[in-house]
């Protein structure tokens, strides 16, 4: 368990525009920042951070919170995990006392998994740096390759022993479980092993012997995975083969060498996406870090938002032949999908950025990025209009292939831009090029809705833990909710976060004497012994939890505040929070941007206490009479007499509150 001082550290330290600014580029506007959201996709920003408040929310999917909250969601880390991660940037030592074997045993099976990547890494450098066989293979290899010590260490590189269970054995020694090395990947179960009986050590063989190491680290620079090359000129042996997914690895999702490229991306305002981790790593030695490659698999969706939220200019390196041509080619109809502004650069002699910055050193290698670079679609245009020349029907078919990637870009001014050029390089009427565009916009439109409409019927695959919570918690508890009571109660625990230590005058009573006289109290005092002298429980199930959050925590820390519930580990508090106590003061500061004074609540706060206090009271008393007046339908005298009495009585106080709140009740 993390100290409660340390917590405080951790969240006084984590400005939430530099832990989200770490993920998502920001834009200034006025005294928030503006970005793209990570949580959803979308090519407009809604998500905005507030440095004022702490808190960030994204205006299309809901997502709110603090940076506590953003490192939760976005990493997909529990609150203790957050917080271990926050620590670990700002470097703040956290006391906890050293992981044991036995320790390992009680871990969560994704926590293990981390613990096993993080091992494997180690151990895989230190084969390829301290023994005979790493250095000689591994090392010998990536020096061959011109790496610079320094660059081996900062992408962690290593090497796996030849013999087929090194791995494996060494793991377990060091006391890691079976079960954890082979749900990593990292080892292989033997075929015919029973599945029923618990994982040994015999039972597993190792999946990366005798190959090279590339460590790939996720955005929160933990290693997730393992790409391997292998040193041998067997043709049967795959050249390189990659970790399976597990539960923390997912293929789709993860760019090698985001980890290292984010800020250089962002002070660049471009990123260059390639093929292998060779590329990578041999353009950060070339002194170019804003780069990033697909991690052996074919680019996704998800990727490319990930690039997108740091920026949406893209050069796409892709080698000289025809392979690397063709990859390219599947990628930049998604990229120009997602609203990327799209470039292409071709190396000569079919050098890759690898074997190219080799060939011509690291200053040649960035003159050359800069000034050989080419807008996509302009470069198609030229091509096209070259090998078509002489063939109509070639031609007119090569023209709808340009015009399909047009119909792609987003942005309407982007892409009337892009009908103007590619009109005058093609030598064609812009008009023909317009029409054709706006019938393929038309039929993207109508498979968008159709495919909208099918996701709308299904439940989505997965769901955030703090929306989770929140839907359960509603629907285990829709019958008993009664909203009428919604507006009082949301008010009164607002008020509690927002001004329970202050002081308010009332009238108090002697106990010896029964002489009244004034007194001064807090605020949340005057609010709880109101709610407790005449027995009222909220009828919100949700707005019960916020309270005994408040009440527990009003016991041990005198007179909590918003921001500490905002950082709560229950995601109902957490949002309550959010919605109705942060975004209270946002309207009201927008009514003074129109030039509309909004009196100071804490000046007349006794006063709106008491209003709120009196309606909520007013409103149980309906529900009561309500109930009352259904009994007289099955009471007989002479019980029907004491209840007509009763529910007089019960009517005079209902217009005694009623006169309270300034209301005239017409009958």
């Amino acid at each position: 368990m993390i100290p409660r001082d340390t917590v405080d550290r951790i969240i006084d330290a984590a400005h939430v525009e530099e832990v989200v600014g770490e993920f998502v580029t920001l834009k200034k506007r006025g005294t928030n920042l503006l970005g793209l959201c990570p949580f959803h996709g979308e090519k407009t920003p809604s998500f905005t951070v507030s440095p004022t408040k702490g808190i960030f929310k994204c205006f299309g999917c809901g997502k709110a919170g603090s940076s506590v909250n953003f490192v939760m969601e976005h990493l997909k880390l529990t609150y203790p995990e957050a917080l271990r991660w926050l620590a670990k940037k700002y470097n703040i030592d956290i006391v906890e006392k050293e992981i044991t074997p036995e320790d390992l045993e009680k871990q969560t099976e994704r926590e293990s998994l981390f613990i096993v990547m993080q091992y494997a890494q180690r151990y895989f450098t230190e084969q390829m740096l301290t023994t005979d066989e790493g250095k000689s293979i591994g090392l010998g290899y990536f020096q061959e390759r011109g790496l610079q010590p320094a660059i081996i260490e900062k992408f962690q590189l290593g090497y796996s022993p030849e013999s087929r269970n090194a791995f494996t054995k060494a793991a377990v020694k060091a006391g890691y479980q079976p079960k954890y090395l082979s749900a990593s990947g990292m080892s292989i179960v033997r075929n015919g092993t029973d599945e029923k009986k618990e994982l040994a050590e015999g039972d597993l063989f190792d999946r990366f012997a005798g190959r090279v190491m590339f460590p790939v680290l996720d955005e929160a620079g933990r290693v997730v995975a393992f790409g391997g090359r292998t040193l041998s000129s067997d043709k049967k042996t795959a050249k390189y083969i990659n970790s399976p997914e597990t539960d923390i690895y997912h293929k789709s999702r993860v760019l090698y060498g985001l980890w290292y490229a984010k800020r250089a991306i962002q002070n660049a305002d471009t990123c260059y996406l390639v093929e292998g981790y060779m590329d990578v790593i041999a353009m950060h030695q070339a002194g170019v870090e804003n780069v990033v490659a697909s991690s052996g698999t074919s680019l996704t969706i998800e990727q490319i938002k990930s690039i997108h939220r740091f920026t949406k200019n893209i050069v796409v390196l892709y080698d000289g032949d025809e392979a690397g041509q063709k990859a390219s080619m599947r990628a930049i109809p998604m990229l120009l999908e997602e609203g990327m502004n799209v470039r292409l650069l071709m190396f000569p002699d079919n050098d890759d950025p690898d074997s190219f910055s080799r060939k011509v050193g690291a200053e040649e290698f960035q003159n050359y990025l800069r000034e050989n670079s080419q807008d996509f679609l302009f470069f198609r245009a030229e091509r096209l209009k070259t090998i078509s020349s002489g063939d109509p029907i070639k031609r007119a078919g090569l023209i709808r292939e340009l015009v399909e990637n047009i119909a792609l870009i987003p942005d309407n001014i982007i892409r009337s831009v892009y009908i103007r050029q590619c009109a005058i390089i093609m030598e064609m009427e812009e008009q023909i090029l317009q029409n054709e565009v706006n019938k393929l916009r038309r039929n993207l439109a109508s498979k968008i809705k159709l495919r909208s409409g099918d996701v709308d019927e299904s439940k989505p695959s997965s769901e955030e833990e703090s929306a989770e919570a929140i839907e359960s918690f509603e629907k285990q508890n829709t019958e008993e909710l009664v909203p009428d009571y919604d507006h009082e109660e949301i008010e009164l625990l607002r008020i509690m976060m927002q001004f329970g230590n202050v002081y308010i005058e009332i009238e108090g009573e002697d106990e010896e004497t029964s002489e009244s006289h004034k007194i001064d109290i807090p605020a949340s005092d005057y609010i709880l012994f109101e709610l407790y002298r005449d027995e009222m429980t909220f009828e919100n199930p949700m707005h019960t939890a916020v309270l005994d959050e408040y009440i527990h925590e009003y016991k041990n820390s005198h007179f909590p505040t918003a921001q500490q519930f905002l950082n709560s580990t229950n995601p109902i508090v957490n949002q309550f929070v959010l919605k109705h106590v942060l975004n209270s003061r946002e309207v009201s500061l927008k009514w003074k941007h129109f030039g509309v004074e909004v009196p100071e609540e804490v000046n007349n706060l006794k006063r709106g206490i008491e209003h709120v206090l009196f309606s909520y009271k007013e409103k149980k008393l309906r529900a009561y009479i309500q109930e009352k007046q259904k009994l007289l339908k099955t009471t007989e005298e002479p019980e029907i007499w004491d209840l007509l009495r009763e529910l007089d009585d019960l009517k005079k106080v209902k217009s005694r509150l009623n006169k309270h709140l300034g209301r005239t009740v017409v009958k």
